[in-house]
């Protein structure tokens, strides 16, 4: 009975750091993942660096993005940030 009161206080901790830390880092990085894969050209996106710009090709692991004065750049996919896409 004694080890049973030992390990609940740990069993507890870990499931408290689960639901605060883990989940949420989970849910986040599946989220991620998705916004990635939908990526498609013509949406407005903002890279990890900030720079804003127009997705005008998509590759595998690779977008090709217009900024101003019709200037194409190329980032690696993971380096987006997020969609801004007005609904």
């Amino acid at each position: 009975m004694e080890l049973f009161g030992t390990l609940l206080p740990l069993i507890l901790m870990f499931a408290i750091f689960y639901f605060l830390l883990i989940r949420p880092q989970q849910k986040k990085q599946k989220a991620i993942r998705e916004m990635h894969s939908a990526l498609q050209r013509g949406d407005k996106i903002i890279t990890i660096g900030g720079l804003h710009g127009t997705i005008d090709a998509v590759d595998e692991d690779t977008i090709v993005i217009l900024v101003n004065d019709n200037r194409k750049l190329t980032f690696d996919r993971a380096a987006i940030r997020e969609v801004v896409n007005p609904d």
